[in-house]
């Protein structure tokens, strides 16, 4: 049983990847599975360097972290739309990355739910060192408000995908988030 419908690519498509592109590419393996275990040995073995699981997805939370370190990998913890911010907050100083889905998880294309920025701004106020990504619906539009709300960390799929010029399109999403921060840090 899989935690969302799709599965876009698994350890192989990891393993070739890392073949080709050497140790240089950051690899963050967002798993929308439904038993997250199961897969942190393969994708540690393939190359990731880190794995994000949902929160979700498990059971025994504090368990799968351990084996995701031990493993070699750093952590990133999901919640879907749907999850409090305070669901995650006992494991947030154990975890490198926070992820807060900003659409349900399954499908690209869908639209960005603002109403996600009080999870953003409540992690980054609580943990102001946390690496927090935002997933979902992010594009030029809306990447303004994820950055104010605290996020540093930005995935992007059909804004850069289906734009005439993706390059741009990524400097703008990185060059936003990087003012961002930086205004952060001359406000403490």
């Amino acid at each position: 049983m899989h935690f969302v419908p799709n599965i876009t690519f698994g350890h192989p498509v990891v393993e070739s990847l890392r073949k080709q592109l050497g140790q240089d590419p950051f690899f963050d393996m967002h798993m929308m599975v439904s038993r997250p275990e199961q897969w942190v040995k393969p994708m540690a073995v393939a190359g990731a360097n880190q794995y994000t699981f949902h929160l979700e997805a498990t059971e025994n939370p504090g368990a799968l972290i351990k084996d995701i370190r031990e493993n070699g990998m750093k952590v990133g913890l999901a919640i879907k739309p749907g999850t409090t911010v305070e669901y995650l907050a006992p494991w947030a100083n154990q975890i490198d990355m926070a992820l807060v889905m900003t659409v349900e998880p399954g499908f690209g294309g869908q639209k960005f739910m603002e109403d996600m920025m009080p999870k953003v701004h409540w992690l980054r106020t609580q943990f102001p060192t946390l690496d927090i990504e935002v997933d979902g619906g992010v594009g030029p539009d809306t990447v303004q408000k994820c950055a104010e709300a605290g996020a540093n960390m930005i995935v992007s799929g059909s804004a850069i995908m289906r734009s005439d010029d993706p390059r741009a399109v990524i400097n703008l999403l990185r060059n936003v988030c990087s003012e961002a921060a930086q205004k952060r840090s001359l406000d403490r």
